[in-house]
C-alpha cells in the first residue's frame, strides 16, 4: 500500500487529543501538497490527524443542532485510549484542563512520522502514525507492509483493545485483513473495551446517560444516536431513529458478501433496544 511518508513532530499542548486524533507538525509543511486532497493547516503548518481504520470512544463530541452540548462516551475507556496513544508516541506526562484541553505536556513535542494519502472531508490527514524517526526519506512514497503496519499507533491501539475497527473503502484490503486479525485477537482475549462492549449484543436506551456513561458501543453508532437525540425534543424514544439513519445516507459494504447498503440496514431497533447486526470489522464505509 504506497503512501506518502511525512516526518515531523506530534504536539498536544493547548489541543484536545483523543484516542484516534492528534495534531502533527511536519518538518516541511510543503509535504502536505503531495496528498490528493487538501489538508487544513494552522499558521505553522500543523494539522489534525484522523488515525486510519480505528475509532476510539469519544472524549468530547458536539452533535450538530438541537439542545445537547459536548458529550462523551464512558470516560474510563475514552481516556484510556487517549492515554495509550500519547504514551505510545512518547509523551511522559500530560495534564488536561477544561474540555479535555492539554495544559501541561512533557515533553512539549515528540518526534514521529506518518504515512498518508489524502484528507477527509474535514481537512484532517487520514494517516497511520509512528513514533521516532523514519528510515525512509521525507516525502518519499513508502509501502505500508505488514511489518511496518505493526509498528503503527493504529495497530497498537487495536491490539490493546483500546479502539474499534472502523474501515473505509480507500483502505487496501491486505491492510484491513491484518487489522481484523488484531481486532479479533483483542476481542477473544477480552482486552480493553471488549470487556464491556454492547455493540452487537445490544442495550436498552433508557436515558441519555445510557450512552454517555454506561454502554460501550461503536463510536459511529454513538455519534448517530447522539445526533438523533439532539433533535428529538428531549425524548429518548427511538421510534424515528431508523428513518433518521436512512436520511444520513451512510453507505457501507458488508463483508464478505460485498453487499452495498445503508448503515441503517445493520442497525436493529426493537422498542428501546438497539444493536448492530454485523460485527464492526465486517463493515466498510464509503467515504463521503
Amino acid at each position: 500500500m504506497p503512501m506518502t511518508l511525512i516526518q515531523g513532530n506530534f504536539r498536544v499542548l493547548k489541543a484536545a487529543p483523543d484516542g484516534d486524533s492528534i495534531r502533527f507538525y511536519p518538518k516541511n509543511p510543503e509535504m502536505w501538497k503531495k496528498l490528493s486532497t487538501r489538508v487544513r493547516t494552522n499558521q505553522t503548518g500543523g494539522a489534525q490527524l484522523r488515525l486510519d481504520s480505528i475509532d476510539a470512544l469519544e472524549t468530547h463530541f458536539q452533535p450538530r443542532g438541537g439542545s445537547i452540548g459536548s458529550s462523551h462516551q464512558p470516560l474510563e475507556y475514552a481516556h484510556s485510549a487517549a492515554d495509550e496513544l500519547l504514551k505510545f508516541l512518547g509523551f511522559k506526562k500530560v495534564t488536561r484542563g477544561d474540555r479535555e484541553v492539554v495544559t501541561v505536556s512533557e515533553p512539549e513535542e515528540v518526534p514521529g512520522f506518518i504515512l498518508t494519502r489524502f484528507a477527509d472531508q474535514y481537512g484532517r490527514a487520514v494517516a497511520f502514525a509512528f513514533k521516532g524517526n523514519s528510515e525512509g526519506s521525507d516525502g518519499s512514497e513508502t509501502n505500508l507492509n505488514k511489518t511496518l503496519l505493526k509498528k503503527s499507533a493504529n495497530f497498537h491501539l487495536l491490539s490493546k483493545g483500546q479502539a474499534y475497527p472502523t474501515f473505509y473503502s480507500k483502505l487496501y484490503p491486505d491492510i484491513r485483513k491484518e487489522l481484523i486479525v488484531a481486532t479479533q485477537k483483542a476481542r477473544n482475549e477480552n482486552k480493553g473495551l471488549w470487556q464491556l462492549d454492547k455493540t452487537n449484543t445490544g442495550f436498552v436506551l433508557e436515558e441519555l446517560e445510557t450512552i454517555t456513561d454506561k454502554a460501550v458501543i461503536l463510536p459511529k453508532l454513538f455519534r448517530r444516536l447522539l445526533g438523533y437525540l439532539a433533535i428529538n425534543d428531549g425524548s429518548v424514544a427511538l421510534d424515528g431513529f431508523p428513518a433518521y439513519l436512512e436520511s444520513l445516507n451512510d453507505k457501507v459494504i458488508i463483508l464478505p458478501d460485498g453487499h452495498v447498503t445503508g448503515f441503517d440496514y445493520v442497525v436493529k431497533v426493537e422498542g428501546q433496544n438497539i444493536r448492530l447486526t454485523t460485527l464492526p470489522e465486517d463493515l466498510v464505509f464509503l467515504e463521503k
